[in-house]
């Protein structure tokens, strides 16, 4: 008979493995990424319920059944992106440390662990929300990996403009889990993101375009001057901050406020990173990724507040 020490030690291995594993697959779901696309699905379900029929704001648990389905749909598209991607993964350093990349996972668990999770989310949308919401989440997964993953990313510069859509799915799934319909404000809420994503994205690979460009994948920065690079993101975030002020007929002046400043500031920094670029000076443009963050982050907490407040909607002026 093995000692408790004895037993215990055998046993320790086996608890490393096991939280290993957990970690990899956890790891597999892009977990930071998550948090950012359920920052905006509680906004858009706030305003969703404030200027619907019923005028207020959805209950506890709709907004946790949202947002655990929401979750789970991002964590399958996400897990299974990196089944498709585990050999541009292993190339390029930003992402040489994700499970598949290290033969932490194999690929064929990882396949199966996004579909099940894909599956999860779709049932548990469409018994605990509305079965709307449901298929809009599928078709998000499959634009993410089909359109996105598998047909644009490694052929076309404007993989990201186009491919970026799937991240601007969670508002909308909001707001068709409160109301059981996509209305237009949805609409202007996902064109902010389709707007903001270039501008984010591109900046990001200004700072790791040898990566890219080692792995084959034709993001802008790879294909174009910087100075082309930076005027495209001074042009989508013009755009943005235009199309923000779409949904101040909604709103209140809290939202038009800040809206404008925020928009503004945004505005700003893009024309100075350019202006950089085009001088030859160190661009910087990770600072405008974090900024891209912030920004995001901030307009959408301020339509969730403006919703709280309940204040009398500005409306169109005409």
């Amino acid at each position: 008979m093995l000692s408790p020490s004895a037993s215990g030690a055998r046993s320790t291995p086996r608890i490393a493995r096991g939280r290993s594993a957990l970690r990899a697959y956890l790891s597999l779901t892009k977990t930071r990424i998550i948090e950012q696309l359920l920052v905006v699905t509680v906004p858009a379900m706030f305003l969703a319920g404030r200027r619907g029929e019923a005028g207020q704001l959805p209950s506890l648990w709709l907004l946790v059944a949202t947002l655990a389905g929401g979750a789970i749909a991002a964590a399958s598209a996400h897990a299974l992106n990196c089944v498709v991607d585990a050999d541009i993964d292993a190339k390029m350093k930003r992402t040489q440390a994700r499970p598949l990349a290290q033969h932490q996972v194999p690929r064929s668990h990882a396949l199966a662990f996004g579909l099940v999770l894909g599956v999860l989310s779709a049932l548990w949308l469409g018994f605990t929300t509305n079965w709307l919401a449901a298929w809009l989440s599928v078709a998000a997964i499959a634009f993410y990996v089909l359109v996105y993953t598998l047909l644009l990313k490694r052929r076309t510069s404007q993989n990201i403009v186009w491919g970026g859509a799937a991240g601007c799915m969670p508002v909308v799934i909001g707001w068709a889990a409160v109301t059981g319909r996509v209305d237009w404000p949805a609409a202007v809420m996902f064109g902010v993101i389709f707007f903001w994503t270039p501008p984010h994205f591109w900046a990001l690979a200004m700072r790791y375009r040898d990566d890219y460009a080692a792995a084959g994948v034709p993001m802008l920065p790879v294909v174009a001057t910087p100075v082309q690079v930076s005027r495209r993101i001074v042009a989508y975030s013009w755009l943005m901050a235009l199309w923000s002020l779409l949904l101040v007929p909604v709103t209140s002046w809290v939202y038009a406020v800040v809206a404008v400043l925020a928009g503004g500031w945004f505005v700003a920094m893009a024309h100075r990173l350019h202006t950089a670029v085009k001088a030859g000076e160190p661009a910087r443009p990770m600072r405008l990724f974090h900024l891209s963050n912030t920004y995001l982050c901030g307009l959408f907490i301020t339509v969730a507040v403006d919703a709280a407040l309940g204040l009398p909607a500005l409306g169109w002026p005409f």
